[in-house]
């Protein structure tokens, strides 16, 4: 079957000489994976390897067989030109961290519009801003209302937030907890939306501390997650 759907690029796999392995998340069938064959090394290959740098937004021409295979791409064509998110260093290390997370995160194979409008407009964002060193946090915890497990807000006065569990508690458990100035930081970042990035202010220790409990909440709440190996570059911008 012939499709013509947007999608954003999760990652881009050279196999052999000449074709590429790439995984997208779609707007009409969520996530798909294509084999590009011979698009290196040939200067009349319609399609370019260069359109399917992490988050490129694209509109493509794709032939969907659904039988669990790689699927093939006809054409396609860049949906949203990007003006910084590839040229900018320090947008382009947060890129490469944000598509590891949702390529980890992301594992429905059938169409989900609102997760997808929500990074279509995250993404565009981005790119038209001028880069909040907290971005990646509130991103990931927007993420999580669309995949299932954003935390619940109901006692936010308790002094623990039990990563496990999704929620605040008065006693510390044996699970995994935000506390201290962490957890004070935490809660700045619930309920609260991309324009007002700009006036949460963390210490880069505390960045740090609290980007290192927002992926441990994802790998609790994950099937299968692996650590994002782009997590040592992304920390190394931001210190």
């Amino acid at each position: 079957m012939q499709i013509t759907t947007k999608a954003i690029v999760l990652s881009s796999l050279r196999y052999g000489d000449t074709s590429l392995i790439v995984r997208v998340f779609t707007q009409s069938d969520g996530v798909k994976s294509y084999l590009l064959k011979g698009v290196f090394g040939s200067k009349k290959a319609k399609i370019r390897p260069a359109y399917f740098l992490p988050l490129m937004q694209l509109e493509i021409v794709a032939n969907h067989k659904n039988k669990g295979t790689l699927e093939s791409i006809r054409d396609v064509k860049v949906a949203v030109p990007y003006q910084t998110m590839h040229t900018d260093i320090v947008k382009n290390s947060m890129v490469l961290f944000l598509a590891e997370m949702l390529g980890i995160s992301i594992q429905e194979q059938e169409q989900d519009e609102s997760l997808f409008n929500y990074l279509t407009y995250a993404l565009n964002w981005m790119d038209g801003h001028k880069l909040s060193p907290n971005f990646h946090i509130l991103f990931l915890l927007n993420l999580t209302k669309y995949l299932g497990f954003y935390p619940d807000t109901s006692n936010p006065d308790m002094p623990f937030f039990d990563l496990l569990e999704g929620g605040f508690c008065e006693t510390p458990s044996l699970n995994p907890l935000i506390h201290n100035e962490v957890l004070y930081d935490f809660k700045k970042f619930l309920g609260t939306d991309f324009e007002a990035l700009q006036a949460i202010k963390l210490t880069k220790s505390n960045r740090r501390e609290l980007l290192k409990m927002v992926v441990q909440y994802f790998r609790l709440h994950i099937h299968g997650f692996r650590e994002p190996k782009s997590l040592a570059v992304l920390n190394a911008v931001f210190t």
